[in-house]
């Protein structure tokens, strides 16, 4: 019986590698957008924490002035830095889109690679019926003709 052997095969693998480069690249990503936000949300509690000991300092009976001015500036500070992490956190989810973009890209290829060998494949068989039909049929006929 005749073997299947898709010619394309090379290519069908390196679409499967190219997509397993490209999951890989997608993780990494992912993993640096999250620990973006982690940070982000590090700031934000740290932010709060300073405008609690601001408003505790506030309330006291005696106000320190020094620490008041510390925790306003600290406030300020964390300020700034939320805007930079902000920043960051757009910079990786925009690198995370890109990479989610180009992993949609290497599936789809190798989508089509595969469809492409299933034709192949489909084709395969219907050659290998038709041929084996081709022998039956003389088979037959020779057989037929044998016995007049």
């Amino acid at each position: 019986m005749a073997k299947f052997i898709y010619r394309m095969q090379n290519i069908l693998n390196l679409k499967q590698m190219l997509e397993s480069q490209e999951k890989a690249e997608f993780a990494l990503a992912a993993a640096r957008e999250s620990e973006e936000r982690r940070k982000l949300s590090a700031l934000f509690i740290r932010k709060s924490d300073y405008e609690k000991s601001l408003a505790v300092s506030l309330d006291s009976d005696q106000i320190d002035l020094k620490e008041v001015n510390f925790y306003r500036d600290a406030v300020r500070t964390i300020k700034s830095m939320i805007r930079d992490q902000m920043f960051e956190v757009k910079k990786a989810q925009q690198a995370l889109d890109m990479e989610r973009e180009k992993l949609d890209l290497a599936m789809k290829e190798r989508k089509t690679q595969e469809k492409l060998k299933e034709k192949a494949f489909d084709s395969f068989k219907q050659e290998l019926a038709s041929t084996e039909n081709k022998i039956n049929d003389e088979l037959t006929s020779y057989r037929y003709s044998g016995r007049n």
